[in-house]
């Protein structure tokens, strides 16, 4: 008798205590919802592709990581991407390069069934995370291909960070789904000198 009642009361507890875990959120970065002021429209269409995009190995996880103090990270066990994060941010960045540069059409890596592409934008992001209530950090490098000779027409780094101080997970995906807007920005600034 005494067994089965420890064994009522382990189990009690037991359900209690998952009924009390919280739920998890799920997030996704946004595209630019409409084109700036300074969007270009080419007179001859371009074909652009977009990809391969690497990221670290740190955030490529479904949970999001924020840094904390003293090189600290935080990976968020109840606060997940809805979706692979690389495969989010080349999305967001084919959505907003065909925004920004409506004259054209661009297409998201691979491209295969949309036939060869005149230019690649390659990226490989370095940093792409938050501190919350301090600032939201993306760092890359990246180059622009001519696909048919495989000639980089250009390349560059950029560093983008703006304060953040909105500590909560749904400001930090705000925060970095801005960055990756003013990145689109400088890349179709760049296509525009090349074409």
């Amino acid at each position: 008798m005494k067994i089965s009642n420890w064994i009522l009361t382990g189990s009690l507890l037991l359900l209690s205590a998952c009924a009390s875990t919280p739920p998890t959120n799920f997030y996704v970065l946004e595209p630019l919802s409409k084109p700036s002021a300074s969007a270009t429209s080419a007179a001859k269409k371009h074909l652009i592709g977009v990809g391969p995009i690497s990221i670290p190995a740190l955030i490529e996880r479904q949970k999001i990581v924020t840094r904390t103090a003293a090189n600290g990270v935080e990976i968020a066990e109840f606060h997940q991407w809805a979706s692979p994060l690389k495969e989010n941010i080349t999305q967001v960045l084919t959505h907003n390069l065909s925004l920004l540069m409506p004259g054209d059409v661009v297409r998201s890596y691979p491209w295969g069934a949309f036939g060869s592409v005149d230019y690649r934008i390659i990226v490989d992001v370095v940093r792409f995370d938050t501190q919350p209530g301090k600032f939201a950090n993306l760092e890359t490098s990246w180059a622009i291909m001519n696909e048919k000779n495989h000639q980089i027409l250009t390349h560059g780094r950029s560093r983008i960070e703006q304060p953040l101080s909105d500590a909560s997970y749904t400001g930090t995906v705000h925060a970095l789904s801005a960055l990756l807007g003013e990145f689109s920005r400088e890349l179709s600034q760049a296509l525009v000198k090349i074409k």
